[in-house]
């Protein structure tokens, strides 16, 4: 069984809850579990140092060593809002850092796998601004000239600002219809992604495409495994199945 999970957004207001409903799920499904894909935005804001990273979900990291050291692999594709990461998930975990899309062949099916961010098509500020905020030299300098407390502050401060808590139905059509032209296009069989928060499961005769949804919000998460591709809610002691359309 592989496990899809994103937007936890762990570090936005208190997250303790969020963090021990999240290990509980992955720790109900470990026994079948083949692999684990984190699909972005795990942290609200995610700045990391040569010798310092942020505080914080300690509990769910320990939980990604315990898997990662008995084989389970897991994969980190980076979001918008945590995409400057240097060697720390990859030397003390084992975890594969992914800054794009990743596409590959898992139980049967091609994947395309994403995040989600820089697609929707009323982002074209976001499409312009994406390379130059991951480029090495900005972020060097963020790095470099702003301290460590004050650079965390600020990213807190902006992802609020830019946040308006509510789902971009105009975001979740482009998905879709994005997801539809890599189906169509590709060798992809399945696409799974986040960003918009809102979870959905969609069968066209290209292929499937499955939107995590958000762990923060709802605590919905996909799953592949012998019996194909469902979207799952934790409802807090077991999972059950989202009702598609």
């Amino acid at each position: 069984m592989m496990l899809f999970v994103s937007d936890m957004h762990f570090g936005r207001g208190e997250c303790r809850a969020s963090e021990d409903a999240l290990i509980a799920c992955l720790r109900a499904h470990a026994r079948d579990a083949a692999g684990l894909y984190l699909l972005g935005d795990v942290f609200d804001a995610y700045i990391e140092y040569r010798r310092l990273i942020p505080k914080g979900c300690t509990r769910f990291l320990a939980l990604l060593a315990e898997w990662t050291d008995h084989g389970i692999p897991v994969t980190y594709l980076v979001g918008n809002h945590d995409p400057w990461h240097r060697d720390y998930f990859e030397e003390e975990f084992g975890i594969r850092v992914v800054r794009d899309a990743v596409v590959e062949a898992v139980n049967g099916h091609v994947l395309y796998l994403h995040h989600g961010d820089g697609i929707a098509m009323g982002g074209a500020v976001y499409r312009f601004l994406k390379p130059i905020l991951r480029h090495p030299v900005p972020v060097w300098l963020y790095r470099t000239l702003i301290p460590g407390d004050a650079g965390m502050a600020l990213a807190h401060w902006v992802n609020r600002r830019l946040d308006s808590g509510e789902p971009d139905q105009e975001a979740v059509r482009d998905l879709r219809a994005h997801a539809r032209r890599i189906l169509a296009d590709t060798s992809a069989s399945l696409v799974v992604m986040g960003h918009t928060h809102v979870a959905e499961q969609v069968a066209w005769p290209e292929g499937i495409y499955l939107n995590t949804g958000s762990w923060l919000g709802a605590r919905t998460y996909g799953v592949l495994d012998d019996q194909g591709v469902r979207l799952m809610r934790w409802n807090g002691t077991q999972a059950e199945p989202v009702l598609v359309t």
